[in-house]
């Protein structure tokens, strides 16, 4: 096994063992849901590093639960979209409300295995030039995307850590809730400034003794502070 967790969500049983043949064969380790609402438990439980979603679902569909990751859940992890109609207006919906990339069914396996690589090697900064980053007390492993304080794992979503790496790298700058949004969300991101404030507070929760380090510079923004 590589150590990468991907969710498969489908409400077909066959299907689910169809992709899962592939996936684990090639060394992934699988995690299924049939639906929206199981894939959210999901998520919360095991923290996949990519999820494969078919749009076509009951109770929740695979629009509506992308949406609920992105916007309610505050869930990044990277999306694969499967659809069966190959509709343009479906694709082009899924891929604007947060869907990394989509496939149509029948798709080729060693096609979906290809994009899986390629959005992790993204995703999980395997190309990074420098493996490790100390800003204070934390350890930033960048390949692997994981910050360490006192050898203690932090578990960081993804752009929690994008946000807490993007601060502790400009350490002592004020950074406004927009140029946060810009940077780490993205220019095109249509969420409010509110989703900043949020991610904070969740990384300080999760930076525990050390949350000293984000400071909120009242009327301003936040910055990345080591004190000596």
């Amino acid at each position: 096994m590589n150590g990468y967790k991907v969710l498969i969500v489908d409400d077909e049983d066959a299907m689910r063992e169809l992709i899962r043949s592939y996936v684990q064969r090639a060394g992934y380790t699988c995690i299924e849901a049939e639906d929206g609402m199981a894939a959210l438990e999901a998520i919360k439980r095991e923290q996949p590093h990519l999820a494969i979603v078919d749009i076509m679902m009951p109770f929740m569909d695979g629009i509506t639960l992308v949406q609920e990751m992105r916007q309610y859940f505050q869930y990044d992890t990277p999306v694969i979209f499967l659809t069966a109609k190959g509709d343009d207006e479906d694709i082009v919906h899924g891929l604007k409300i947060g869907g990394d990339d989509y496939m149509v069914k029948p798709f080729n396996p060693g096609e979906l295995l290809a994009r899986i690589e390629s959005i992790l090697r993204r995703t999980t900064g395997s190309h990074a030039h420098r493996m490790l980053e100390v800003h204070g007390p934390l350890h930033f492993d960048l390949s692997g995307r994981v910050v360490y304080a006192q050898d203690e794992k932090l578990p960081f979503t993804q752009k929690e850590f994008d946000l807490l790496l993007f601060l502790a790298k400009n350490k002592g700058k004020v950074f406004k809730r927009s140029q946060l949004l810009d940077e780490i969300w993205g220019p095109a991101y249509e969420g409010s400034e509110r989703t900043v404030d949020t991610h904070i507070k969740t990384v300080r929760l999760k930076l525990k003794a050390y949350n000293y380090l984000i400071e909120t510079v009242w009327g301003l923004g936040y910055k990345f502070e080591v004190k000596q």
